[in-house]
C-alpha cells in the first residue's frame, strides 16, 4: 500500500492509501476527496484536478500534452497542477501530498 496525503478545502490534512498501480483518483475517492472524475480517468475532463506539493512535483512523470490540454480547462490551474487521474500510485510515491483546489466540487455527492 502507498501512503498519500491530501489536504481537503479547508486545509484538513487527510491520510490515505492505495494500491500500487491504481490512480491517485481512484485512492481519492475511497478516502471521500471531493475529485469527481466524471470521465472515470479517460482525459476527457478536468474534474479530478489536484494541485501537487512543489517538493513532490519534479518526482512526476512529466504530463503529456492532453493532460495540459485537459489542465487548460479547469479553474485556478498553478505550476503543480495534475490530473489525479493520470497519477499511477507506486513505492516512489510513498508521502506525496497534493491539495484539493477551493473550487472543486463532486456531483457524485448530490
Amino acid at each position: 500500500m502507498v501512503k498519500v496525503r491530501f489536504i481537503d478545502r479547508d486545509g484538513s490534512p487527510v491520510e490515505a492509501e492505495g494500491e500500487a498501480g491504481l490512480s491517485l483518483l481512484e485512492c481519492g475517492q475511497a478516502a471521500g476527496m471531493p475529485l469527481e472524475g466524471t470521465c472515470e480517468g479517460q482525459m476527457a475532463c478536468s474534474t479530478c484536478h489536484v494541485i501537487v506539493a512543489p517538493d513532490w512535483f519534479d518526482r512526476l512523470p512529466e504530463a503529456s500534452e492532453e493532460e495540459e490540454d485537459m489542465l487548460d480547462l479547469a479553474a485556478h490551474v498553478t505550476r503543480t497542477s495534475r490530473l489525479s487521474c493520470q497519477i499511477v500510485l507506486g513505492e516512489e510515491l510513498e508521502g506525496l501530498e497534493v491539495r484539493i483546489p477551493d473550487e472543486s466540487r463532486d456531483m457524485r455527492s448530490r
